[in-house]
């Protein structure tokens, strides 16, 4: 298994990106809980992150809304299960931990569901900040609820500077 990474900017921030086998298997924000220690990272090499650029700047600026990259999940069944679903969720869309709890066919796992969401390897491609309480409030995330709530309201249309909060 041979991992590299690079690191871009963004409007929220520097993004790790990591690939596993040339396969995008890591976006990671600067102080994002649950980010593996950097010596896992692999050699630094932009080499296998075009398309992952390409597609992460076109998302930042409003062309783009559904990625198209080949992705490698690395989690337990369940945490993969999940993930899959995040990837459902449309651009500008939200859902609640208890409507994936019950789209994956376990409507008390909404916790469960809440600590697969946060321990989510592929942040904004992997779309978690889609996913909010039982009341709409923004309850946990892995990269903070400011960048959860500029990222929301980006893709609501807010037209303010993403990096306003940082």
């Amino acid at each position: 298994m041979t991992r590299q990474h690079t690191v871009v900017d963004s409007p929220y921030g520097e993004l790790t990106l990591v690939a596993t086998d040339g396969v995008l298997s890591g976006v990671y924000m600067t102080d994002q809980r649950h980010r593996p220690a950097e010596e896992t990272f692999g050699d630094r090499d932009p080499a296998p992150f075009t398309e992952t650029v390409h597609q992460l700047q076109a998302y930042f600026d409003r062309e783009l809304t559904t990625f198209d990259l080949p992705l490698r999940l690395e989690g337990t069944d369940f945490q993969r299960r999940v993930w899959e679903r995040l990837l459902a969720i449309p651009y500008g869309e939200t859902r609640t931990y208890g409507e994936l709890a019950e789209e994956l066919g376990n409507p008390q796992a909404s916790r469960a569901v809440g600590l697969a969401n946060g321990r989510n390897p592929v942040s904004i491609i992997v779309p978690c900040h889609r996913v909010v309480g039982s009341t709409g409030s923004l309850v946990g995330y892995g990269g903070g609820i400011a960048r959860k709530r500029r990222l929301l309201a980006f893709e609501a249309g807010d037209t303010a500077p993403a990096d306003a909060l940082f």
